[in-house]
């Protein structure tokens, strides 16, 4: 069994662990599939390739994190995304779930706030030539307006609460995917979805650990 191929069992088996919990006995083939194809090791530190495949995060630099590939794998089912989607990723990191969503969608726009990452995802993203993805240095509680409404919103960090302006850039039908509590607490990973009618519905799927999404930052965003 190669690399690739045991992160997926991985993947499997913590579904079958979590499947009480998550609402689901597997993943769509589609996200399995984008798995498999995202060469995961591209996106870690060059000194860490070796450990790519576990299902552990690992750091990236500026006390971040590429996540664990089944959260990954699990947050992007969740989202639900179809090929024509355009989706919104808050905390572009590494780049490595932007480029997971890349395969399934038709464009993600992925909002970074530590500039460094932001342009060193951009780079790497470039040159592995996913080309349906654009990145920006911002605040990622504040969205993106201008590419707004989105079909799906994916936060990569956990955020203190569930930010206003995320709800307001997503479109009617669209759902929203984003860890939620307070570092090294209690944090829970929420599925939001908003009706045709503009309502929402919250739902905790279970209990994660992620790195703080950082709300403002010196340089204007």
């Amino acid at each position: 069994m190669n690399n690739r191929e045991r992160m997926l069992a991985d993947i499997e088996r913590e579904v079958e662990f979590t499947r009480s919990m998550i609402g689901r006995d597997s993943l769509s083939k589609r996200v399995m599939k984008a798995m498999r194809d995202v060469p995961r090791e591209k996106f870690v530190p060059e000194e860490l390739t070796h450990l790519a495949f576990d299902n552990g995060p690992l750091p990236i630099g500026h006390s971040q994190t590429i996540s664990q590939p089944y959260i990954v794998a699990l947050m992007t089912d969740l989202l639900e995304p179809k090929k024509d989607d355009v989706i919104l990723e808050v905390g572009t990191g590494s780049g490595y779930q932007a480029a997971v969503l890349s395969k399934l969608v038709k464009k993600v726009y992925s909002v970074e706030i530590i500039d460094e990452l932001a342009k060193e995802a951009a780079a790497r993203l470039a040159a592995q030539h996913y080309t349906n993805v654009e990145t920006r240095t911002g605040n990622g509680y504040l969205g993106w307006p201008e590419h707004a409404p989105y079909d799906g919103i994916i936060v990569t960090a956990a955020a203190s609460h569930i930010p206003a302006a995320l709800i307001e850039q997503l479109k009617p039908g669209g759902r929203l995917v984003i860890p939620v509590g307070q570092p090294y607490l209690h944090q829970e990973l929420m599925l939001v979805n908003k009706d045709e009618a503009g309502k929402t519905q919250t739902e905790s799927i279970l209990g994660v650990a992620f790195v703080p999404m950082v709300e403002k930052k010196s340089a204007e965003c």
